[in-house]
């Protein structure tokens, strides 16, 4: 299996929902089915089946964070010089050069992708179309609604 980029960041976010899954949601699902086995009968016990649910799905999870973890190649962007050009972890300031409008994205894993933030996945057609330019260049992005045309103002290692 290939490597997935990840920022420190988003490793740190997904070690810690790791740490709570197992140490805070996985003993109380477990308390929670000890609980409706002592009530009795299973096969209606509604409460017993949402549980079980819960653990299968925390399990699920558990083991998507950990293999994801093992997969990651985790990138320290205060370790890394890149002269000014648009690698992984950036964090890039455009101007729309339809509207005029300022936009700053941060280039980011898939996992840790939220565009209301700011964080555009690696695999986004704008990250794509922006990886390996530099600060002033001008790019055109092919989006759903058509071609866009953005100026990069400028390129930060945050």
């Amino acid at each position: 299996m290939s490597k997935v980029p990840l920022t420190v960041r988003g490793a740190e976010k997904l070690r810690t929902e790791l740490q709570r899954l197992k140490t805070v949601d996985r003993p109380k699902v477990i308390e929670a089915i000890a609980e409706a086995r002592a009530h009795g009968d299973l096969k209606e016990n509604a409460e017993y089946h949402a549980a079980r649910e819960q653990q299968s799905f925390i399990e699920g999870r558990i083991k998507e964070i950990d293999g994801k973890l093992s997969n990651a190649q985790i990138i320290d962007l205060s370790t890394v010089d890149a002269g000014g050009k648009v690698i992984f972890g950036a964090t890039v300031e455009l101007m729309d050069e339809d509207t005029e409008e300022e936009i700053t994205y941060q280039i980011v894993g898939e996992d840790e992708a939220d565009i209301k933030a700011g964080l555009i996945s690696v695999n986004s057609p704008i990250a794509r179309a922006l990886i390996g330019k530099m600060e002033g260049d001008l790019v055109q992005v092919q989006v759903p609604g058509g071609a866009k045309n953005f100026e990069i103002i400028a390129v930060r290692y945050e």
